[in-house]
């Protein structure tokens, strides 16, 4: 790629375009927080062509190899990305959903209209037993959410039990009528969905009384610990609603709280997935930014009411959100993926990986042809966009101990305006191995990096890297490898010093050996 070529490198930098170098110091020795590989999950949501013509095309379809109708190359993308866990059915859709409908023999199931999303009809035709085979067959924990604005108690508890209960209920004894004998044991749930809003348009206090009924009635038998409750949490900075909840509701009841944030220019004009300027650009960069200042701050409200960390913050809806693609329906929310959410996600994730203590769930959205997908469909074609790379590089913080950092990076800057140029995480694996992943988000200049490594010594470095020509490139289905990952080979390590110069908008990750 002419992007990482070194003798580039060299001149942009006798030339001045390089920006001040950027300081980083890793304490590997005091590594001792997992990073939790459910922060790198996934949502599916009944919406526009994610599931439908998305993941799954049918089990009669001839043109579009399947099993038991999801497409097998969403399956092995899937299943190569390591995603951990894949929320289901929504989103705003899960507060309208009728679990019921959804089992039993296909022919003979009810439809209903998806009136949050388009307007379109629904025939259930993928269901709760499609799911979580889906997941089974990809080795992602599911992640249930459930009907809190229209359901009820028992509707809840019903499906709680038809998919966990062994055996001897009425709900147990109806899955095996539908074909699967041993349950599934889902232990992750989500009490609503966005409760402030589509889930009910609640208040904290009436939210929290209806989770504490919701919760009361739901029961495990698994035997695997129990149940995973995810309270509905904040959007962005609704910091009173946090609060409210983590005094309001009892801790025994409660494992995680949701937060959602979203890169958007503004819920007026959410502007183009593409043709952008920069200075669309610096406002999105500036958005995804913000993801530090929440997670910082709504943790320090929990700290106070959880002080042992032991109720994770769930950041079950984050990524890009833009206009839709000429053409498309509006309710369907399909958007193209550039390098420009490839930034996105190396920001947030590294966020995420450095509050590891508090931040121990994520989901992106959304998995397919939706928001910030990892993966777009056209009938039988099929791609990976540069979000999926930059998740695929990642995978090998999953499980894996953060190693303390510092930064000191250069700005980006536009317009007077300065956001922070340089992101980082790190984190040692089972072997020993260190991995660091690295975005520069500036619009133009590349980031020369010098990393000091305390507390171990290591002695061979590699690395990948994700570049490309213009911050608008995509991939296409004319054009499916525009944006791939390469071989990066431009870091130097000499005398516990690792020293690197990253490309204008790229992501690298760097894996480094004793």
């Amino acid at each position: 790629m002419k992007k990482t070529s070194l003798s580039i490198v060299f001149s942009l930098f006798l030339s001045g375009m390089i920006s001040a170098q950027n300081k980083i110091t890793l304490n590997t020795d005091l590594a001792k927080t997992k990073i939790d590989k459910h922060i790198y999950g996934h949502f599916a949501e009944h919406l526009g062509k994610c599931i439908y013509g998305g993941m799954y095309v049918g089990e009669n379809n001839t043109k579009i190899p399947n099993t038991n109708g999801v497409r097998n190359d969403v399956i092995k993308a899937l299943k190569d990305l390591k995603v951990p866990n894949l929320r289901w059915p929504g989103g705003c859709f899960a507060d309208t959903y009728q679990w019921k409908d959804g089992i039993g023999p296909k022919a003979k199931r009810p439809s209903m209209i998806n009136a949050w999303w388009g307007g379109v009809t629904e025939d259930n035709s993928f269901g709760t037993h499609d799911f979580l085979d889906l997941c089974e067959r990809i080795g992602a924990e599911p992640y249930l959410a459930g009907n809190v604005g229209s359901g009820t108690v028992k509707d809840l508890t019903d499906w709680v039990t038809y998919v966990n209960h062994p055996t001897g209920s009425p709900m147990s004894e109806l899955r095996k009528q539908n074909g699967r004998e041993k349950p599934w044991n889902v232990k992750i749930w989500g009490v609503g969905n966005e409760a402030w809003g589509c889930g009910g348009n609640m208040t904290a206090e009436h939210y929290s009384n209806i989770y504490r009924q919701y919760a009361t009635f739901m029961a495990d038998w698994s035997n695997t610990g129990g149940l995973y409750r995810i309270a509905s949490g904040a959007s962005d900075g609704d910091y009173a609603w946090t609060e409210t909840l983590m005094k309001n509701i009892p801790h025994n009841m409660l494992s995680g709280v949701a937060l959602h944030h979203y890169s958007v220019l503004s819920w007026g004009d959410k502007g183009p997935s593409v043709d952008f300027t920069e200075a669309q650009y610096f406002k999105t960069m500036d958005e995804a930014w913000k993801m530090e200042e929440f997670v910082t701050r709504h943790s320090t409200i929990m700290d106070k009411y959880d002080p042992a960390k032991k109720i994770a913050l769930v950041v079950d809806e984050w990524g890009g959100w833009y206009n839709v693609e000429a053409g498309t329906n509006p309710g369907f929310l399909y958007q193209q993926n550039t390098m420009r959410d490839a930034m996105i996600a190396g920001i947030t994730l590294n966020i995420f990986n450095n509050h590891a203590d508090r931040v121990r769930v994520a989901n992106l959205a959304q998995i397919v042809n939706v928001l910030q997908s990892v993966i777009l469909t056209n009938e039988e074609k099929m791609l990976l966009t540069p979000t999926y790379h930059v998740m695929k590089m990642y995978n090998v913080h999953q499980d894996a101990t953060l190693v303390p950092i510092s930064i000191e990076s250069a700005s980006y800057e536009y317009q007077g305006k300065k956001l922070t140029a340089v992101s980082a995480s790190a984190s040692k694996d089972a072997t020993g191995s260190l991995n660091v992943s690295l975005t520069n988000i500036d619009f133009a200049k590349p980031q020369e990096v010098t990393i000091n490594l305390r507390g171990e010594d290591f002695t061979k470095v590699s690395g990948q890297i994700l570049a490309s020509a213009k911050i608008n490139d995509f991939n296409s289905f004319e054009n499916p490898n525009k944006i791939a990952v390469q071989d990066f080979k431009g870091a130097k390590l000499e005398k516990g010093v690792l020293k690197l110069t990253l490309p204008a908008y790229s992501v690298v990750v760097l894996n480094l050996k004793k």
